[in-house]
This record gives C-alpha cells, structure tokens and sequence, in this order.
C-alpha cells in the first residue's frame, strides 16, 4: 500500500525543509511512502528544495505556472496523487503546522479499514497560540460547518487530513479560496465515512497567507459554506429562502383580511399590494429550489459518471489529464537513489 504526503506549497522554502523532515519514512502496513510537493507558483527557491529532498527519498514536483490558490492547487494534488497510484494521501501544509509524526495515528483509521477520510483534530482549545476571542470563534466555525454538512468532526478547518483512494476519487473541489469546508459538505453529502483524531501542532512561524483577517476569513468561509451547501442540498436552501418570504408576505395579508371583517379594509390596499408581491416572490423561490433540486440530481449523475471515468482510466494506466514525469537527473536513477519528479498537468485538471 503506498502513501502520498501532497504538501501544497506558496513561498515556503523557509518552513519546507523542517516539513519534509518530520514526515515518517516507515509506516507499519504501508509499503512506502512517497511525497508531493505542490508548487503555487512559488519564486523564493521551493521547487528547488524540493527536488533537492529527492536525492535521499521519493519525492515529486508538480509545478503551477502561477499562483492558483489553496483549493486550486490541492484538487491538482489529488488528481497527481491518484495518478502516481497513491492508495491513501495525507494533506498536511508546507508551513510545518501540523506534526508529522502523526501521520501514522491520522491513517490508522483507513488502514483498519473503518473510515475513509480522517480530519486531524489541532485541539486549539488547548492551544496557547489561539486568543480567546479565535477560539470561541473556531468552535463557533466548526459547529456552524457540522450543521450545514452533517460530519461530527471538532476542527472543520483543520488542513491536516486523510483519505483513501476510493474518497479521493469521489471528491471534486470547486471552491477558489479553501477546499476544508466544501470538502466536508461533499463528504456528508455522499456518506463518505469521516471520523477524527487528536493531532499535535509546531509553533507558528508565519502569519497566515490565506487571510489577511479574521474579518475576511469569517466572508470568505460564510461564502464557500452558504455555496456549497446551496450546491448540494438546493431544495432545503430555495425552500427556506422561500418560507421567509411567505411568512413576510402573509403579515400585512393577515391585517388587511383583519380589517376587511372589521368593515374598515378601505385605505389598506398598500398591505395586500405587498403581501401579495412578497408571497409571488416565495412561491417563485420554492419553483427555483424545485428546478435546482433537479439540477442537482442531474449533479450527482454527472459525479458518479466523473468517478467511474477516474476509475477506469486510472485502472487502465492513464489519467484524466496525462501527466508527463520527466526526472530531473538520469544519473540518479543509474545509481539507485530514489528521484526527484516533476509532473505537468494541464491547468484544467
């Protein structure tokens, strides 16, 4: 069973090293275990630390031409990954956040074949490096994400995950900021066995590039949260929209009818004139969540047709986008050591 560490990397050449330190070189029931650095577009020399790992233990380089961002370029790991014929891939950061030392404790679970995906629990209650006021916030966050998604997991946002083959192949990231959250959505969504476990953290060495604040962070994860959630469950979404706009509008039809019995319903026109054009507004709103169920239907026909494609080209040999695997030193392979690779995949992948 071989494993893939895909570290998605922007300007890490500083945290990089420390990174591919700490991850395991044996694991108990893995036969080896590989890494992927994925380079956004990186200018400080990242690329270059990592082929440079190579030359003492399996490592290769899928390079973006520029910065696509996080949720980008980890859909572009895992379709590397799966390529390269990972059977299980850990996704850890490049900043050397998480510890990787327990990268064995975080794919225990898949290998006692009882999950699929296993979500590393950072613990940031206990943590000295998260104020008060990011705490509550974080808890708040995470119960928010539960609740949308269905998947009882304390760190929503926690980057430090795993996943077998099988999830891999089932999950499609289409988010532009961060795949933590819509990943979760589609997980509960298509009843994906998720559990957690405790994971220890390093010390911070950088702010985060991600946000610029935790203003912008809370839009930004509302957004892709309130989108993903619209994406797969339209007819709960279209459906409270709607009721909302039934009750408003059924307020001033009510004082009107009340009015009306009372013999005093001249002058009140102005209420049935609203009540009527907001009852109008939610029963078209429920007709769009009908039309978007379907449309959502149509979704998961078009994702497991997308999955039975992955599998069967995979298993034939190939890829959805071929990589090209080009080794950046023939005398390397001439003497044993284990090479550095580079992958090109095509920017649609």
């Amino acid at each position: 069973m071989r494993l893939f560490v895909q570290i998605p990397c922007f300007n890490e050449a500083a945290t990089l090293p420390a990174t591919l330190a700490a991850i395991p070189r044996h694991i108990p029931g893995i036969a080896s275990v590989e890494i992927l650095v994925i380079c956004d577009g990186s200018t400080d020399g990242t690329a270059a630390i990592a082929r440079a790992a190579g030359e003492t233990r399996t490592v290769h380089l899928l390079v973006n031409k520029r910065n696509l961002g996080l949720a980008h370029t980890f859909r572009r790991g895992l379709d590397a990954s799966l390529a390269l014929g990972a059977d299980i891939i850990v996704n850890t950061d490049g900043d050397n956040q998480y510890h990787g030392g327990d990268i064995p404790r975080l794919i225990a679970p898949i290998l006692a074949g009882s999950h699929d995906v296993v979500i590393g629990d950072r613990q940031t209650a206990h943590s000295t490096e998260f104020s008060p006021l990011k705490k509550r916030l974080q808890r708040l966050g995470s119960a928010t994400v539960r609740r949308f998604s269905g998947v009882d997991v304390p760190d929503a946002v926690s980057g430090f995950r795993a996943m077998s083959r099988s999830a891999a192949l089932q999950i499609n990231i289409l988010s532009s900021f961060s795949y933590t959250i819509e990943m979760l959505i589609q997980l509960g969504r298509k009843n994906i066995a998720v559990t957690s476990v405790p994971v220890r953290t390093n010390l911070q060495t950088r702010p985060s590039r991600l946000f610029r604040s935790i203003p912008q962070f809370i839009e930004r994860s509302l957004t892709t949260l309130l989108r993903s959630y619209a994406m797969y469950q339209p007819l709960r979404s279209f459906l409270a929209i709607g009721s909302v706009f039934l009750i408003a509008g059924a307020v001033p039809l009510m004082r009107f009818f009340v009015y009306f019995l009372m013999g005093d319903g001249d002058g009140k026109v102005q209420s049935v004139v609203l009540g009527g054009t907001l009852v109008v507004i939610g029963i078209l709103t429920l007709l769009l969540g009908l039309i978007a169920d379907l449309l959502g239907h149509n979704r998961q026909l078009l994702e497991l047709t997308l999955e039975k494609v992955r599998r069967l080209e995979l298993a034939a040999g190939g890829t959805p986008a071929e990589p090209q695997i080009v080794p950046f030193s023939a005398s390397a392979a001439q003497s044993g050591v284990p090479e550095t690779r580079q992958i090109s995949l095509p920017a649609s992948s």
